[in-house]
């Protein structure tokens, strides 16, 4: 068990990184943040900020000699950065959970081996004249061709209509090692949080019900709107993925529920996840708490719902020109709770902040949670010109 006032280490500084420190902060941990970027949400609230790139010899070095233990928000680290920091320090999750969810052709592979499923998909590689598999396993179209590494938020994506639109959708990504992955028609998206310790004790968090635009997530609504056994299914699959893995830390899993009510596997994050923002209001614990107490070998702490919740994203499309958007109705909302990331600069599709809106007494679903926070983004929406689906006005 690792014990305040240790010094705990962060590799990414972003907005999940930004709560984690806080987090931590609040139960006597300093942490110290590795991130090139100067103005990073976490580094500008650290104990100290290593302001280099992720792979700086010296940095790294500092980071190990200060740290009981090093963890992260942010999975891109790269590869040997993470081999060296393993052998010389503490690191929570270790180098397998990070490699694998780093690159989607070893995830897909590594899910297909512990025996969770996936959609059909097939690699696509650099270097190879891209054709799609005939058999069976392969996948169907439409479908989406998606880059192995760096991909998020709907980037690095190309969706096809049928197999011959193939060799362009590759040119198109860069020529780079991708997946082909058939898509499946949807029910519902969703995600679980499961926190693991060294010993194995584990906590799920509740089901969350996920709906994107443009391929970036936009509303979160919890409890989800499923039954009792896709929910039990989705967690239970969450943690055998983290005992697969032997995870040490918080694990988010996300999920495709097919209208046939097949369950899916899409992708895993070794770290806290945007769907996972309405713990900080709802639940007995936030995500982020619950990272520090995962890292550090201590007690995890029930994760219970305490009332229906909704989550909006923030977009920095939101943002008018020189100016801050009007936050009047949502601070008017006494059942809103208003998060901002502190980021310096908004742009389109960047992550700026985001609104939790909780239920009511007497409210046992995240209806009417999910119509106010709705409502709210698309005041924010028209003012700026945008139109209620996400699409430019």
């Amino acid at each position: 068990m690792i014990q305040p006032p240790a010094t705990l280490g962060l590799l990414g500084g972003g907005q999940l990184g930004r709560y984690f420190v806080e987090a931590a902060q609040g139960m006597g941990y300093p942490v110290w943040v590795l991130d090139p970027d100067p103005a990073s949400p976490a580094g500008r609230v650290a104990a100290r900020h290593l302001c280099q790139a992720f792979d700086d010899p010296d940095a790294l070095q500092a980071l190990a000699g200060a740290c009981a233990v090093i963890t992260t928000e942010f999975e891109n680290i790269p590869r040997p950065a993470v081999e060296w920091l393993d052998a010389r320090a503490c690191l929570r999750p270790g180098p397998r959970a990070l490699s694998i969810a780093q690159d989607r052709l070893e995830e897909k592979a590594f899910l297909g081996e512990i025996g969770v499923a996936v959609a059909p998909w097939q690699a696509v590689l650099a270097g190879q004249t891209p054709e799609v598999r005939a058999d069976a396993g392969g996948p169907t179209f439409p479908a989406i061709l998606k880059t192995a590494r760096l991909g998020y938020d709907g980037k690095g994506q190309v969706r096809l209509a049928q197999a011959g639109e193939l060799p362009a959708a590759h040119a198109e990504l860069g020529l780079v090692d991708s997946v082909l992955e058939a898509q499946v028609e949807l029910e519902r998206e969703l995600s679980v949080l499961v926190a693991r310790t060294a010993d194995g004790s584990n906590e799920a968090f509740p089901v969350a019900e996920n709906t994107h635009h443009e391929g970036i997530l936009h509303l979160t609504r919890v409890p989800a709107r499923v039954g009792d056994e896709p929910r039990e299914r989705a967690t239970a699959i969450a943690r055998h993925i983290a005992e697969q893995l032997d995870y040490q830390g918080l694990l988010a899993v996300e999920f495709f529920l097919t209208v046939e009510g097949e369950l899916l596997v899409n992708e895993i994050a070794p770290r806290p996840h945007n769907s996972g923002h309405y713990t900080q209001d709802a639940c007995t614990v936030s995500q982020f708490e619950q990272q520090v107490r995962a890292v550090c070998g201590l007690g995890l702490a029930p994760a219970l719902l305490t009332t229906p919740v909704a989550m909006v994203n923030l977009l920095g499309d939101l943002w008018p020109a020189a100016a801050e958007p009007d936050w009047q109705d949502v601070l008017a909302a006494g059942r809103a709770r208003l998060h901002l990331y502190g980021k310096a600069e908004a742009r389109s599709g960047r992550k700026m902040g985001h609104v939790n809106v909780l239920g009511l007494p007497g409210e046992d679903d995240a209806g009417a949670a999910a119509a106010t926070a709705e409502a709210l983004w698309q005041g924010l929406a028209k003012a700026v010109g945008r139109t209620v689906d996400g699409g430019m006005a």
